[in-house]
């Protein structure tokens, strides 16, 4: 049997990056996923169709996690639609990178709306049907960042930071009603952001990672299996750092 047969996963920011790989292996694995993008419609439509050739149901929404409305018009839409949701997989983020005596305010409010706010707002709605529902599974991506600090990331380390202690508290508010809530910190992860690194700077990052390679977007899904399924069924409250042993 397979690890999320018959779930429901609705993934934010799942059309490109980590988010599709998790898409990818949730479907893989059983499950019937709703994912959201913001822009991409050609790419989510995309991913949305060879979903559906797994065998599970599978839907793209346009949605922007960092709007209260809107996260309250997609968990309706994907409760209609699906009927139920066991896993949400807060996955929703941005940078704008910059050195603090640069950063402007919007700098700031953007990555704490898109990062932080997000996870608030789609938590806040799930949360009902999954009392109803008797139990679910949420898990928030955090970094190492939110850890560790980073110059030129003020305001991504801090919108990564509050996410641990989000987490804590609503595995602690929901524990009496089956609902687990779990966070996942990667290190540094090949993705379209890192692909446009030069190669001083990849070797500098991977001269401080004890495993001397950076992690695949598929080690961060399988990570997120483990914690949607049944699997990690008394593991709530916790952080699971993906990262290569880095700054451990």
């Amino acid at each position: 049997m397979k690890l999320l047969e018959g779930k429901v996963a609705l993934v934010t920011g799942g059309s490109r990056g980590i988010g599709a790989a998790i898409v990818q292996r949730f479907a893989e694995q059983g499950a019937h996923v709703a994912f959201t993008y913001r822009s991409s419609a050609e790419q989510a439509l995309s991913i949305e169709a060879s979903l559906k050739e797994l065998g599970v149901k599978a839907k793209a929404y346009q949605s922007d996690a960092s709007s209260f409305q809107q996260s309250e018009e997609l968990v309706k839409a994907v409760l209609e639609d699906f009927g139920k949701i066991d896993v949400l997989v807060n996955n929703a983020g941005i940078t704008r990178d910059t050195l603090m005596l640069r950063m402007t305010e919007e700098q700031w409010d953007q990555v704490i709306q898109t990062n932080l706010k997000s996870i608030f707002n789609l938590t806040k709605h799930v949360l009902r049907p999954m009392m109803k529902n008797r139990g679910g599974s949420i898990i928030n991506m955090s970094s190492i960042v939110g850890m560790t600090g980073n110059a030129g990331q003020a305001n991504y380390a801090a919108s990564k930071a509050g996410i641990f202690g989000f987490t804590k508290s609503i595995a602690q508010e929901m524990g009496s009603r089956n609902i687990r809530c779990n966070a996942i910190a990667p290190g540094f992860i090949e993705t379209d952001m890192t692909d446009q690194l030069d190669e001083k700077t990849k070797e500098n990052y991977l001269g401080n990672i004890p495993l001397k390679r950076l992690g695949k977007a598929t080690e961060i899904a399988d990570a997120c299996v483990f914690l949607g399924s049944d699997l990690s069924s008394y593991v709530s409250g916790q952080t699971l750092s993906v990262c290569g042993a880095l700054n451990c």
